[in-house]
C-alpha cells in the first residue's frame, strides 16, 4: 500500500456528489489534477469548521471542488463568494454547484477577482486563493485590504512542483510564485507556514 493510499484510508471519506465532480472532472476538463482532491479537499473542510468563517472568498473556482468542500464546513449563514476567470468553464462548473446540497452558500462569478472583489463591499474572514500563478502577488494585496483582522489566507500550489528552488526559472508561473512566497515571508503583516500538502499549501493569517 502506498502512504497516500494509507492516508486516504484514514480520513473522513469524500461522499458520492464529490467523488461524482472528480471522476467528471477527469472525464471532461483539460488539466483535472487542477482539482483539490480528497485529502486537500478534507483539509479546507476542516480549515473552515476551525475558523468559522461567515465571508470566504476563493479565488479561481475551476470545477467547483473546493468549493463544495469548503461549503460543507460553514457554519450558519456563512457564504462562499468563488470568482472563475475562465467564462468557458461555467457551462461545467454552474450547475455542479447549483445540483449541490450547499447551493445556498455558494455564490459564483465569472470575471477577473481583482476588478470584481473590490465592488463587493465585503469583509472576508477566509480566502482561498488557487488562480493565476502569476498574478498571486496581486491576488495577495487585493486580498488583504479586504481581510479581516485575524483572518486567514490559504494559498495553493506555493511549491509548484519543487520549480521553486529553480535559480532562474524560464516561465512566469514559477517566477509568479517565487515572487508571492518572497513577498510573504518578509511581510510583517501577517504570520504565515508552507504545509508539504499535494503540491505545497501556504497558511497567512493577517495580524
Amino acid at each position: 500500500m502506498l502512504l497516500d493510499d494509507y492516508i486516504l484510508s484514514h480520513i473522513d471519506p469524500e461522499g458520492d456528489y464529490l467523488q461524482a465532480l472528480y471522476r467528471d472532472t477527469h472525464l471532461k476538463l483539460l488539466y483535472p489534477r487542477m482539482a483539490s482532491g480528497h485529502l486537500q479537499g478534507r483539509l479546507l473542510k476542516m480549515f473552515v469548521r476551525m475558523v468559522r468563517p461567515l465571508q470566504v472568498l476563493e479565488i479561481g473556482t475551476y470545477s467547483g471542488y473546493s468549493a463544495l468542500c469548503m461549503a460543507e464546513g460553514l457554519p450558519e449563514g456563512g457564504m462562499i463568494h468563488t470568482f472563475e476567470i475562465n467564462d468557458e468553464q461555467e457551462d461545467f462548473t454552474r450547475p455542479w454547484l447549483e445540483h449541490s446540497a450547499y447551493a445556498d452558500k455558494i455564490r459564483l462569478y465569472i470575471g477577473d477577482a481583482l476588478e470584481l472583489v473590490p465592488h463587493l463591499g465585503l469583509t472576508f474572514d477566509l480566502a482561498y486563493v488557487d488562480g493565476d500563478k502569476r498574478r498571486y502577488a496581486d491576488y495577495y494585496e487585493m486580498v488583504l485590504r479586504h481581510l479581516a483582522p485575524g483572518g486567514y489566507i490559504l494559498a495553493d500550489n506555493t511549491l509548484w512542483d519543487g520549480h521553486v528552488l529553480e535559480a532562474h526559472p524560464r516561465d512566469a508561473q514559477t517566477r509568479g510564485i517565487q515572487a508571492f512566497n518572497d513577498l510573504v515571508a518578509h511581510d510583517d503583516r501577517v504570520e504565515k507556514v508552507i504545509l508539504p500538502l499535494r503540491d505545497g499549501l501556504t497558511i497567512i493569517r493577517k495580524k
